[in-house]
């Protein structure tokens, strides 16, 4: 056997162990608590303590919704839910539980939107986990909050709590996508060559 037929099967080897071995790492403590972060301590604390438990969870999440397709928004859905975030924030003070309630219905249809399961609560809460580890928690507290809201039990700082912290989701589900780019370039040319009566001041 030639020495360069040696090295191709040698290199054919190590690709094939790093193809397996990376579910491996992936599923590891350590990769584990890196990417899940606080939803490994909760997986942790919900299971009694039972590390192994937890991380055979999360590692369940990992192989139903690690290769979810997730789609980009249009430039134009994303400000459509961006203004009606904007109108849940104004009207929080007149009717803080109705707002959490609609900010709960209004991430879910964007969840949903972007590609993530939701024929339940908790099924939607594990997909965004997976690639929203840090953020998740505050969509947790939104919507526990929310459900307590429709039984009547409303308290306006927790509610407050819950829709703040729920922010940092809705940002990255609704974040600018890389393939915008030449959109937004072709609209700022247009708005370059329209009459002047047209241009915004």
């Amino acid at each position: 056997m030639s020495v360069t037929l040696i090295i191709l099967v040698a290199a054919l080897v190590a690709m094939v162990a790093l193809v397996f071995a990376r579910p491996v790492r992936q599923s590891s403590r350590d990769g584990l608590i890196s990417r899940f972060g606080p939803e490994y301590d909760r997986a942790v604390a919900r299971h009694g303590g039972d590390a192994k438990a937890a991380q055979w969870e999360l590692s369940e999440r990992l192989r139903r919704y690690g290769e979810l397709s997730i789609r980009a928004l249009t430039p134009e859905s994303r400000e459509q839910y961006a203004a009606r975030w904007s109108g849940i924030q104004e009207r929080f003070v007149e009717s803080p539980a109705l707002s959490v309630r609609e900010a709960d219905r209004l991430l879910s249809a964007l969840a949903v939107e972007r590609g993530y399961p939701a024929e339940s609560p908790e099924q939607l809460l594990e997909a965004l986990s997976v690639r929203h580890a840090q953020a998740v928690g505050g969509y947790r507290q939104l919507h526990t909050e929310a459900e307590q809201a429709r039984a009547g039990h409303v308290d306006t700082d927790r509610l407050r709590e819950a829709l703040l912290g729920a922010h940092t989701l809705f940002e990255e589900l609704v974040r600018a996508q890389p393939h915008d780019r030449a959109l937004w370039r072709r609209r700022q040319r247009q708005r370059h060559h329209r009459p002047a009566i047209l241009r915004s001041s």
